[in-house]
């Protein structure tokens, strides 16, 4: 997997103060002059909202979809709806809708708690036609590895998180219609 950050360019210390046209040239730059070389996919990790970065991506770069990923509590999904319509308003396709963080697993007595709530992304998805690609629980691996910069697929490849990263994968790219047989 090729990756390109703004982070492998700047102190870990140091802030991104940017305006929005600046933020727009850095990502442009990354799209179109990272030598990324054959790619089955290019995966751009947005922030929520409506910005300009959004907005310029969805006019400048031919978009095959895009997959909202939201925390199921109400607030989150005021952003991610605003997303979600803003996208279907420059007609870029909606693949779906993802939630992060929906439920919490106790590693020591295995106990679910529903922290952010449960549920609220996947009741949006049906209210508003969309399909629902499922939930990403809030798990110690999860973190742990992304701390480490070990994607879980690695860290943990035979993992139940893992197998949700997997599922998820494999929708999408269903959905894209380039999943192989």
């Amino acid at each position: 997997m090729k990756v390109m950050s703004m982070g492998f360019l700047m102190d870990e210390e140091s802030p991104v103060i940017w305006r929005g046209p600046m933020v727009v040239s850095a990502l442009m730059q990354m799209v179109r002059e990272v030598t990324w070389g054959e790619l089955d996919f290019l995966i751009l990790d947005m922030p929520p909202g409506t910005g300009d970065a959004q907005l310029t991506m969805a006019q400048q770069v031919p978009l095959a979809g895009a997959v909202i990923v939201s925390t199921p509590q109400d607030l989150a999904l005021v952003d991610a709806r605003k997303g979600l319509k803003m996208f279907k308003d420059v007609d870029v396709p909606i693949l779906g809708i993802i939630e992060n963080m929906s439920s919490f697993v106790c590693p020591h007595c295995g106990e679910i708690s529903e922290i952010f709530g449960h549920g609220g992304a996947e009741a949006d998805a049906r209210r508003l036609g969309v399909m629902f690609l499922g939930a990403v629980p809030l798990h110690m691996a999860i973190r742990e590895n992304s701390d480490a910069g070990t994607p879980l697929i690695i860290g943990d490849p035979d993992g139940v998180h893992a197998d949700i990263y997997k599922k998820l994968s494999l929708k999408i790219a269903t959905l894209l219609g380039e999943a192989e047989d």
